[in-house]
């Protein structure tokens, strides 16, 4: 009887056993730095433990928010606590520089980096190559892969609804430069538009239609002479297909970014953006989509629920040992295809 006994309290207390805790850092506090560590802070299985940015003030902010966390401006700091993660938040130029340094000294064996891996295709195949001697989920944030629409358009094109796939067209338009006076710096940190904004539709029709090769592209400068503001490629399909897009963050009358595609093949159209999804077969009624009718609904919503959907993912990929969507051999791809865009404008 005592075994028994002893056997039903053991299952007992497995069933009831919380998972382990993941402790995380989250380095670089800005936008983007501060809403993921909040974030990660109502997640379940999950320690905010540390968090890294070079300016003191926003250390300051951070350990007023995030009290009883580790605040630092050096990596070297998180390399004593044991993390089992780290978000790599900086801006897009830093992301090759910090990232490898974390591979390098194995800081933690997971990491996230907000989009793009890194500045250029050469910068993304190194760290790719380094990762693979590490193991450990590897994640690219590539939210809009995580966006109930687009998920919707992924799964009516995995059912070849249109047929023999024809052509496409893609953007991604802002506001955020619009009315920048020319000669200003302030763009130069974000990357460009073409990284910025472009990388997103780029990795979501690397997605939908597997690999593309450049055929044209043009970048206009307008905030600065080497700023890429507005930008213009054509590409094409082993099988075939053609696409094009257009990219600006100098667009009036978009407060909000906004990315879309227009998507034709044999037997009708697909559309989708970040609101909608309409598709149109030949010789059938149209139907329709939006957002609130395919589920969006998440733990916590801040900023997007497509940022908690890729948190949620990332920290799953961990604890099942299974790589995540967005890994950083498919964040490789959408580099390799930026710069055969900056390419191809250059020698235009």
């Amino acid at each position: 009887m005592l075994r028994v006994y002893r056997l039903k309290r053991f299952l007992e207390s497995m069933i009831t056993a919380k998972p382990t805790e993941l402790k995380v850092g989250v380095v670089g506090l800005g936008k983007m730095g501060v809403m993921h560590a909040c974030l990660l802070n109502v997640l379940p299985n999950v320690r905010l433990s540390a968090l890294c940015d070079k300016s003191r003030f926003m250390r300051t902010i951070a350990k007023r928010i995030f009290r009883g966390r580790i605040a630092t401006d050096k990596l070297d700091t998180l390399m004593d606590l044991d993390l089992d993660a780290i978000y790599v938040l900086t801006p897009i130029p830093s992301h090759y520089h910090i990232v490898k340094e974390i591979l390098a000294k194995n800081i933690a064996p997971n990491l996230f980096v907000e989009k793009t891996l890194a500045s250029n295709y050469a910068q993304s195949e190194e760290l790719y190559r380094l990762s693979q001697n590490c193991k450990g989920a590897k994640m690219v944030g590539y939210m809009k892969r995580f966006g109930v629409t687009f998920n919707q358009a992924k799964k009516l094109l995995d059912k070849q609804l249109l047929g023999d796939l024809l052509s496409f067209d893609a953007y991604a338009f802002s506001s955020d430069f619009a009315d920048v006076p020319e000669s200003s710096s302030v763009s130069k940190a974000r990357g460009g538009a073409l990284e910025d904004l472009g990388s997103h539709v780029a990795d979501l029709a690397l997605w939908f239609f597997g690999d593309l090769g450049v055929a044209s592209a043009k970048i206009d400068s307008k905030i600065s002479q080497d700023s890429e503001d507005t930008v213009g490629f054509e590409v094409a399909g082993s099988d075939g297909l053609q696409g094009r897009f257009e990219v600006s963050w100098s667009k009036s009358g978009y407060r909000m970014p906004e990315f879309g595609l227009a998507i034709r093949g044999t037997k009708g159209t697909l559309t989708v953006n970040d609101d909608e999804v309409r598709l149109e077969l030949n010789r059938a009624e149209p139907r329709k989509w939006y957002r609130q009718d395919l589920d969006d609904n998440v733990g916590f919503f801040l900023g997007g629920s497509e940022y908690f959907r890729e948190n949620d993912q990332f920290i799953k990929s961990i604890m099942s040992g299974i790589s995540p969507e967005s890994d950083f051999k498919s964040a490789m791809r959408v580099d390799h295809l930026l710069g055969q865009v900056r390419c191809r404008a250059a020698n235009a």
